[in-house]
């Protein structure tokens, strides 16, 4: 099982060229066609009274900016695809960068994103949490911060028996196919779920007949929040992918609550699969 069509979300920011650099990869890897996404942010136009205090060429110089930013991502995405030897195409528009990817990422197999930085210069829209909802694709998110190694070599799957979790496993399966190890892990499945007699057995025994060998354990814990634990442990392993679903509750409940998606999305160290 391979992927085939890699479309990668690629911005102004100065650590993109990580993420774009994984996603080139990845495409050798799986001989896959790579496509570089680039959303153009419309001018920004100020209420009347401070607009009349702008220079004249005001909209005019937003524009060229942006047309230049264009070109200097478009060179990078160009020389990141062309260094590993993958088929690609680059593709630009302007306007809301949700709007965009979404609407390209339907023609894709797997959709890689960045963290949110928080010391962006600018604003990425509801990248990436926002389209995790309504995207119908895979998504692949690439930390901030550090340098990816390796993708797929130690895997940790976070096992909850939801829906998310069940499509985030089976849209990995052309990550983990080749992993050395892989960790399924289940937090304080007792009264939630239907995890069966033996929690994360049956998941395990669906993976080994795709030839995947996994180690399988439940924990239960009380002083500490699940995504916190699933990090923890992440982190002792030296996991290189994590692999969970997205949005069990409702997007705001998490986020209002404190739900897992929303802290691995914020404190994240490693690649993470989501899917919803």
């Amino acid at each position: 099982m391979a992927l085939k069509d890699i479309l990668v979300h690629v911005d102004r920011t100065e650590v993109c060229s990580e993420r774009v650099r994984v996603s080139a990869q990845l495409a050798a890897r799986h001989d896959a066609h790579l496509t570089g996404l680039y959303a153009i942010p419309s001018p920004y136009i100020p209420t009347i009274e401070d607009y009349a205090q702008l220079p004249a060429d005001y909209i005019e110089e937003q524009i060229s900016s942006a047309k230049n930013e264009a070109a200097e991502a478009e060179a990078g995405f160009r020389q990141a695809a062309e260094a590993v030897g993958v088929a690609f195409e680059w593709r630009c528009e302007q306007g809301h960068p949700g709007e965009i990817v979404r609407t390209h990422a339907r023609y894709c197999d797997l959709l890689v994103l960045g963290q949110h930085d928080p010391d962006a210069s600018f604003n990425s829209g509801d990248l990436p949490d926002g389209v995790l909802l309504t995207v119908g694709r895979p998504v692949l998110i690439i930390p901030y911060a550090g340098h990816v190694e390796s993708l797929g070599e130690r895997v940790m799957v976070g096992w909850d028996s939801g829906t998310s979790a069940t499509r985030a496993v089976h849209d990995a399966l052309p990550l983990i196919s080749d992993a050395n190890h892989v960790d399924i892990i289940a937090v304080n499945p007792q009264g939630s779920g239907d995890h069966g007699e033996i929690p994360c057995a049956d998941i395990s025994l669906h993976l080994a007949r795709h030839g995947i060998t996994a180690e399988a354990q439940s924990i239960a814990v009380t002083d500490i929040g699940i995504a916190d634990i699933l990090l923890s442990r992440a982190a002792d392993k030296g996991i290189d992918l994590f692999v969970m679903g997205a949005y069990g509750h409702s997007r705001w409940r998490e986020l209002v609550l404190g739900g897992v998606t929303a802290h691995m999305l914020e404190h994240m160290t490693m690649p993470v699969l989501m899917a919803h």
